[in-house]
């Protein structure tokens, strides 16, 4: 895994092919789109390691984000034509109070300019032909929520939230409640899991290294899985366990965990039951005896 700090100006995939050539990988993904308007981490896997991009997808987000007030886009952001400019009159104490009704749990609805797909179609696509359907307003959890300061009529929020939570949203329902209308007009990625912004390489730094100082960038994997309990099997198992096969285990913690075999080598998840039972759950492709589990597979030259 690499954490990239992708700039803005760019889309995720951009930054993810461009990182993905400088590693000469044939296989890449990331864990969790951001738009071309933000910037911050981006953490790209590859190879065998996008197995397990959904540990960082369902986990929470930080972010620095700027709000400005009194102006409407028709994307709630800074990228889309302005639709609606309203005069100003909220001091710092409206804010903070405004603030307040978004931490913890609430329902939100998905903006129109976003990923999210129906019968198969982006319903940023939807948008731009000015079509508007009805979304279902979904569970997210906003745990922090500071006003960081203001400069005329754009202030600054630090924010983590649950997975699934846009970050435009949130700026247009806070116009709304001000009386303002709002956009979002920047936002920087800081926290993603346990990672952050500060362990992130750019893609400038990345081009200028050779080729060893980039493969000192790189992660493990099983880093993503730390949360989950360490199961260690002996060599009559790990072929079995490697072929897909359950093996026995000594009762424990019912529940995943994640399976080594031989060498430390990373095998991949595993779910211990009731009866002593170890089933695979998620495999990397290694043979056992590998001595490297997470080795990218790189294009022909």
């Amino acid at each position: 895994m690499l954490l990239l700090d992708k700039p803005a100006g760019i889309s995720s995939n951009a930054a993810l092919q461009e990182a993905k050539r400088l590693f000469r990988a044939a296989k890449a993904g990331h864990s969790g789109t951001l738009d071309p308007l933000a910037s911050g981490l981006l953490p790209v896997l590859f190879g065998e390691a996008t197995k397990f991009s959904r540990f960082l997808l369902d986990s929470d987000k930080g972010y620095l984000a700027e709000v400005h007030l009194g102006v409407t886009t028709a994307t709630g952001d800074a990228e889309g034509e302005v639709t609606r400019r309203r005069r100003v009159a909220v001091n710092d104490g409206a804010i903070e109070a405004a603030l307040a009704r978004f931490r913890g749990e609430s329902a939100q609805v998905p903006p129109m300019h976003s990923a999210l797909k129906r019968n198969g179609r982006p319903l940023y696509e939807l948008a731009r032909q000015g079509t508007v359907i009805a979304r279902e307003p979904r569970r997210v959890v906003i745990r922090t929520l500071e006003y960081l300061g203001r400069s005329g009529d754009v202030f600054q929020l630090r924010v983590l939230c649950s997975k699934g939570t846009y970050l435009r949203t949130l700026a247009e329902d806070l116009g709304a409640v001000l009386g303002t209308g709002a956009h979002l007009s920047a936002l920087r990625r800081t926290v993603a899991g346990r990672f952050t912004v500060e362990q992130a390489v750019s893609l400038e730094s990345l081009a200028a290294m050779d080729e060893t100082s980039r493969e000192r960038a790189l992660i493990p994997i099983d880093v993503l899985l730390e949360a989950l309990p360490r199961v260690q099997l002996d060599a009559a198992r790990v072929r079995s366990f490697s072929n897909g096969r359950p093996v026995p285990h000594a009762p424990a913690d019912q529940g995943r965990c994640r399976v080594y075999g031989d060498a430390g080598v990373l095998l991949g998840i595993g779910e211990l039951n009731a009866t002593g039972e170890l089933r695979p759950v998620r495999l990397l492709a290694v043979l056992p005896g590998s001595a490297q589990a997470a080795e990218i597979p790189r294009k022909n030259l």
